[in-house]
């Protein structure tokens, strides 16, 4: 049993062959998927395709830092509002992103914080993103950090100390296709920390794995992640898939 503990299958990108991608998915033994949200425009799909797979798909709540523009204030809003409305698996996917846009940095940093201090308030994790921000990530958890907060490191793609010290922190490395580049540099981490602290994701439809770089990506190629963790820690494909669905279902409290 594999879970993906991060997928964007609600995308336009799987409109047109979802029940099939949902098949395949499931006899790759791909069990629960993970839905993070991106801003308002995709909570409507996103909620639709949970109620059409419950039990196995699992929608979250939150703003991504690349959302946050202008009007920041209002979708904050509309994320506070859902999560006051009903029950979701976790806060995300939230963060800090400094790769494309620097004009709402400010902004990004009190969604992160704002969001963050919800999560604490609802006992849910936290689902980050991080991209040219890992340290900055780092810092704000810590800030946090009081024994209650708990959550992932979507797309983890740092150093050994990085690793280290958001391990420290409580946190999980959620890891995905970027461990089967061939450049990816996720090898050192994986050979000094194990699996102990290791998710599977997808990060559907994006960094898909070898053997399928360059094509759209979906939860069933979530097994070439596991087999790459195979290999790097000497370790049987069931005890990965055992390991990493032990963490999921602790992230989760599943």
């Amino acid at each position: 049993m594999l879970i993906d503990t991060h997928t964007h299958i609600y995308l336009s990108n799987f409109k047109a062959d979802l029940s099939s991608v949902m098949e395949r998915a499931a006899a790759a033994g791909v069990r629960e998927c993970f839905l993070p949200a991106i801003d308002r425009s995709v909570m409507g799909d996103l909620l639709a395709l949970e109620a059409a797979y419950p039990g196995t798909c699992h929608a979250m709540a939150g703003l991504h830092p690349c959302s946050v523009k202008d009007d920041f204030e209002d979708e904050l809003s509309f994320v506070r509002e859902w999560l006051d409305r009903r029950h979701f698996s976790a806060v995300g996917e939230i963060g800090l992103d400094f790769h494309w846009d620097l004009s709402h940095r400010n902004q990004q940093y009190e969604a992160f914080h704002r969001q963050v201090e919800w999560a604490i308030e609802k006992g849910l994790p936290v689902v980050l993103h991080t991209r040219k921000a890992t340290d900055e990530c780092i810092e704000v958890v810590r800030q946090h950090q009081d024994g209650r907060l708990k959550g992932v490191f979507h797309c983890f793609s740092g150093t050994v100390e990085q690793a280290e010290a958001v391990i420290g922190l409580g946190f999980l490395l959620g890891i995905g296709g970027v461990l089967t580049y061939k450049n990816g540099g996720l090898e050192p981490v994986i050979r000094a920390f194990g699996l102990e602290h290791v998710v599977l994701e997808t990060d559907a439809p994006y960094l898909t794995p070898v053997p399928y770089r360059g094509k759209r990506n979906e939860p069933a190629y979530i097994c070439h992640v596991a087999e790459a963790l195979a290999r790097i820690t000497e370790r049987s494909m069931e005890e990965v898939a055992d390991v990493t669905t032990r963490n999921a279902r602790a992230l989760f409290s599943r």
